[in-house]
Order: C-alpha cells, then structure tokens, then sequence
C-alpha cells in the first residue's frame, strides 16, 4: 500500500496580526467607517455643520480616502502610508480658507475616535482587536503629522505669495500707481485703507531679504503698528500705518545710514506723495551730515531744492517766500538784513536804522509766519535757501 506523502501548506498569512479574512471584512466597510466618521462630526461639532455643502463633501471623500489607506497601511505600513499621507497633504490646500489647523486636527481625532468605537467588531480575536486598536492609533498619529505638514507647506506658500503681493504695493506706492489697484491688493492683505500712512526709506540692516522683512515685521508688532515694506536693491522702503507720534521708532530696524521719512498722510491711497518726499530726501540727505535719524523730509528741503527737486522748491516758495512777502517789506527785510549780517543782532539793528528789540520783535512775526526760527542756524539755512529760491523763481516767471 502506497502511502502518500502529506504537503504542509503554509497558514494564510497575516498583517498587523490580522488575517486576510478581517483585511477583506474591513475593506468593504471602509465607506461606512467613513460616513459614521462625518456623522459624528456633524453630531458633536457645531461648527462642521456651517460649513458650506460642497466643503462637507470634500471632509468625507478625505475621510473615505483615510479609512481606504488605514485598510492598505496594515496590509503594507510604508508604502500605503506614504500615499495616504499624499493625499491628506493635498486635503488642506482646498480646504484651509475654511478650516483652521486646530479644527483640522479636531476633524482627525474624531474620526479615530469613531473608528476605535467601530474597529473591535471585525476582530476574530483578541488579538486582532488589540491590533486593530493599536493599528488606528499609529495610523491617526501619521496622518495628523501629515496634517500639519500639509498646513505648514500651505502657509509657507500662503506667506511667498503675500510677500509678492506686498513688493507689488509698495512698488506701486513708489511709483504713483493708480490707487485702485494699490489699495484692493492692499486690502487682500488685511490694510484698512483709512489708516495714516507713512513711508520711510533708507538702507537695510541686512543683505538678507528674509531676515530685513522678520526684524522689522517684530518691531512694528512691538509698537503694534501695521506695516507694509520692500526691499528694493540698496534700500528699504517701509509704510508705516498710524499717527506720526512714535514712527520714528521703526527707524532702529534699518541699517547703517540716514532714514528719511515722509510726510504722515491720511491714508494710502494718498501714500505715492509720502514715498514721492521720502526718496528725494534719501537723496539729498548727504548735503547734511548732522541729519538725525530719521530725519523728516520736509527738513530737507534745502538740499532737495538744490539736488532738483521741484515739489521742495515749491513748498519753499509756499511755506516761506510767499508768507513773508505777504506779511509786508519790514519783516521780510528784517530776515534778509539779519541773514546777511551773519546772526548778529546788533549789526541787523544798525544796518536798518532801529533798536535791536524791533529786530527781535520782527523775528518772532517771520518765525510765527513760517515756523522757522532765524536764530537756529539750521532754520536760518532753510529761510536763506527759501528766499534765494523764491527770488529764483519770480525771476522766472514761475512766482
């Protein structure tokens, strides 16, 4: 009798402690993991349901994708959790106008939740229900790493785009822009157009773009002050929201050199001639060694003037010329007697015949009429540069 030679097969092989039996069990229920997973949380977070239909529907194909992938990692944990974590990634950048990270992460554990009250059910033993448990566990750890990943990547874009969005704002603040255009761009990143506004410039504290706009994007957030800014080549422009009071407080985030800042506007739409005054006076400022920083534009307007400046010889004019003549010959010859005889009171006196205390007197009214003082000497070369320009103008025909 011929006996026959028994083969040994293999027992059928497990994953995760799972057999090929529960594996199949759990890829047919996956859908319905899912939709109980975005039954709970429509149950248990009220702010899921004010979201839009269309967003609610993509919450569930992400968690049907999810409960797919969990049944694929147990089968193959590397590569299975390499696809799923793909599309997890890509999740977010549809979904983050609506759901914050937190909320996100919140979506996450609901659903493991849901799947730890589920999974106990398809397990044939205690050991696979132990695994299936510790198995959801793992996967749900992974996918909301994946999450916040994902988030991260999308601010880091989020963040590129709006630097490219400020650089075109500040570029068309510079350049006089329709204001149409400044301000709704302006607006995509969060500038209430009826802030003051005020530009200064002046050279970066950094060849580093990146580590220019952080230090000062902290210093503005120190003095609670919006700001838009660009660094262009060899210099950085900022535009500075806010009253005029403490503005000269940004200036410690630029680098070596004179910063010059522009006149305070009411608002950006009006933000070209601050950053039009600003530029001219970075210019000009090395006519003036002693500048302090920041220096004001309109404290430049000598050496705006006489680097070609028409807007400074204008605001000469109007500012100084014009007042003084208006206010009649004796005071504007008082100035003129008094810059001529080098500050010295006495000798203005004598050269137009009266007592020292009328020069005085004339002074105070030219210092009232124009808010320069000719006994500064700083005021006295402004008032000096004023008329000359004044004179200038009148020969002319300008005045």
């Amino acid at each position: 009798m011929t006996q026959t030679n028994a083969r040994s097969f293999p027992p059928p092989a497990k994953h995760h402690g799972l057999s090929a039996k529960t594996l199949r069990r759990l890829d047919r229920a996956s859908g319905r993991l899912a939709s109980a997973s975005v039954a709970a949380m429509e149950q248990r977070l009220p702010w899921f349901t004010r979201l839009p239909a269309d967003q609610r529907a993509s919450v569930l194909m992400i968690t049907q994708t999810g409960a797919a992938g969990f049944v694929d990692w147990l089968r193959d944990s590397q590569e299975a959790l390499k696809l799923t974590s793909e599309a997890f990634r890509s999740a977010p950048q549809e979904l983050s106008r609506w759901i914050s990270l937190r909320q996100a992460v919140g979506l996450v554990r609901m659903a493991i939740e849901v799947f730890e009250e589920e999974l106990p059910a398809f397990a044939a033993t205690d050991a696979e229900r132990a695994s299936l448990i510790e198995g959801i566990l793992r996967y749900g750890r992974e996918i909301a790493f994946a999450t916040a990943n994902s988030y991260a990547a999308a601010a880091e874009a989020r963040g590129a785009w709006d630097a490219r969005l400020e650089a075109l704002v500040v570029d068309g603040i510079v350049r006089g822009d329709a204001e149409e255009a400044v301000l709704s761009r302006a607006a995509a990143l969060g500038w209430d157009p009826a802030t003051a506004a005020t530009v200064l410039a002046g050279p970066p504290s950094s060849e580093d773009p990146p580590t220019v706009v952080f230090e000062v994007r902290r210093l503005a957030a120190r003095l609670s002050r919006p700001v838009l800014l660009s660094v262009q080549g060899s210099r950085l422009i900022v535009v500075a929201g806010g009253p005029e009071d403490d503005v000269g407080k940004l200036a410690v985030a630029f680098g070596d050199g004179p910063v010059v800042a522009g006149p305070t506007v009411p608002s950006l739409a009006e933000a070209h001639r601050s950053a039009a005054e600003a530029l001219s006076g970075l210019r000009a400022v090395v006519g003036w060694p002693g500048a302090p920083r920041p220096v004001r534009s309109a404290d430049l307007l000598p050496e705006r003037a006489l680097s070609g400046d028409a807007e400074a010889e204008r605001l000469l004019i109007e500012e100084i010329a014009q007042p003084l003549e208006a206010a009649g010959p004796t005071v504007l010859q008082t100035v003129e007697a008094y810059l001529e005889s080098g500050g010295v009171l006495e000798t203005c006196a004598k050269t137009l015949f009266v007592h020292p205390n009328t020069v005085r007197y004339r002074l105070r009214r030219a210092t009232e009429l124009t808010g320069r003082n000719p006994l500064d000497p700083r005021d006295a070369l402004v008032l000096r540069i004023a008329l000359m320009v004044g004179r200038l103008a009148r020969a002319r025909g300008l005045w």
